[in-house]
């Protein structure tokens, strides 16, 4: 059932298919507009631990006007350049009140909600998103390199200020196979297998990969402009679920912050893994065309390889950083951890859909547990020929630490 929250859920993904670019901004704009929602509706219905803003409101103040100018004033201030006509969504949401909401009441929302953002903003406007120190490319075997998507994308993310985290290296996780040098870890045994699982399952015209599994890889991408992106994706479920469990705006206020907040440090996580240490591993596209670079005998160049993963126009590609870890194991797992608590169980059934345009319209996909999602989520970057199998291991133990971490830790209830 549709409400304020999620109505302004939709304009955010709105936001997100018009500016399109790497997730890590994509998930800080949605965590700010969420977290400032949310001190809105809290602090007209307090029942739970703010975020950030913290007051005394009429408690007769509009919800709906409050999240209205809450939603516009950080989406305004965290997508600049978006082509979406935020101040007629604005108007349009005020426009449907006033028959129904005295003027004072929405004046009193709007004063609520424009506070609420005021608060974020400000928190934000030091916080390290715009640091676009380049970027040196390795040279190394092993090392991240081009592959024709672009420069890095993001390389100074994992200095971003948390939203609820310690440090971007909280949740970081161990280096891929325990191996403490790179050298080692290319010669590896298990180097050597997740090479070949996915040189094989991801190919761009593999023959081992199944039908379901080159859904699975479609299904989970989302990673061309234009689409709702990996977090609006994740979003999007989230108000799957919340329609339906029939919450009220006041448990989705929640519900939806607890969400953004848990991804807005995801891409902290993921990017903190993927350049914050001296790994900066490459995609197999390198790995598989440098194979003979490696050092390791159970793997065999393939100059001509290339995933399936592909853009809008045929070309084939990588996302432009590190393979590890997977944005996308990370993202999911962050809010699975989320759903599984808020909800208080893990089996819930739900069907989530796609804007994959490598997908056949009107695709979606059932699945009985947030755990079972997430986990196939991080699995299709293999049959997308974009990750090797650690890279969603570890981003999805990352994510569920990261997950727990927020549900425990904010906008808990008051005196719990």
């Amino acid at each position: 059932m549709s409400d304020s929250v999620t109505d302004w859920n939709d304009v955010l993904l709105d936001v997100i298919r018009d500016v399109g670019g790497p997730p890590g901004p994509i998930a800080r704009g949605g965590a700010m507009m969420h977290a400032a929602v949310y001190d809105a509706v809290n602090t007209i219905v307090p029942t739970h631990e703010p975020y950030l803003y913290t007051a005394t409101a009429n408690p007769a103040a509009s919800l709906d006007a409050a999240i209205a100018h809450a939603a516009h004033d950080t989406l305004a201030a965290a997508f600049p350049a978006t082509n979406v006509d935020l101040p007629g969504k604005l108007s349009d949401a005020l426009d449907d009140l006033a028959s129904d909401e005295s003027p004072s009441d929405i004046a009193a929302g709007k004063a609520v909600g424009k506070a609420a953002a005021h608060a974020i903003i400000e928190a934000r406007s030091n916080d390290g998103a715009d640091d676009n120190t380049p970027y040196v490319n390795g040279t190394r075997p092993g090392d991240w390199r081009p592959t024709g998507s672009g420069a890095a994308a993001s390389p100074n993310w994992p200095k971003v200020k948390p939203f609820s985290m310690t440090s971007g290296s909280q949740f970081r996780p161990p280096r891929p196979g325990g191996y403490l040098s790179k050298a080692e870890m290319l010669r590896s045994d298990e180097y050597a297998a997740q090479f070949n699982e996915v040189k094989q399952l991801g190919k761009s015209n593999s023959t081992a990969r199944t039908d379901e599994q080159e859904e699975i890889a479609l299904f989970w991408a989302n990673d061309l402009d234009g689409t709702y992106k990996p977090p609006g994706q994740l979003f999007e479920i989230t108000k799957i679920v919340s329609d339906q469990k029939d919450l009220d705006v006041v448990e989705n206020a929640r519900l939806f912050a607890l969400v953004a907040l848990a991804m807005g440090d995801a891409a902290i996580v993921a990017w903190d893994a993927k350049y914050a240490t001296d790994l900066d591993l490459w995609r197999p596209e390198s790995a598989i065309q440098l194979a003979n670079t490696d050092g390791n005998p159970h793997t065999s160049e393939d100059e001509n390889w290339e995933p399936l993963s592909q853009d809008r126009s045929g070309p084939r590609f990588s996302p432009p950083f590190p393979a590890y870890v997977s944005g996308h194991a990370t993202f999911g797992a962050a809010h699975a951890g989320v759903m599984r608590r808020y909800f208080g169980t893990d089996n819930v059934t739900f069907t989530a859909t796609s804007e994959d345009p490598n997908l056949s319209s009107g695709v979606t996909r059932t699945f009985n547990s947030f755990t079972e999602a997430a986990r196939e989520n991080a699995r299709s970057r293999v049959y997308l020929g974009v990750h090797f199998q650690w890279d969603g291991d570890h981003g999805f133990h990352s994510g569920t630490a990261l997950g727990e971490h927020i549900y425990a830790n904010r906008l808990r209830p008051k005196g719990a």
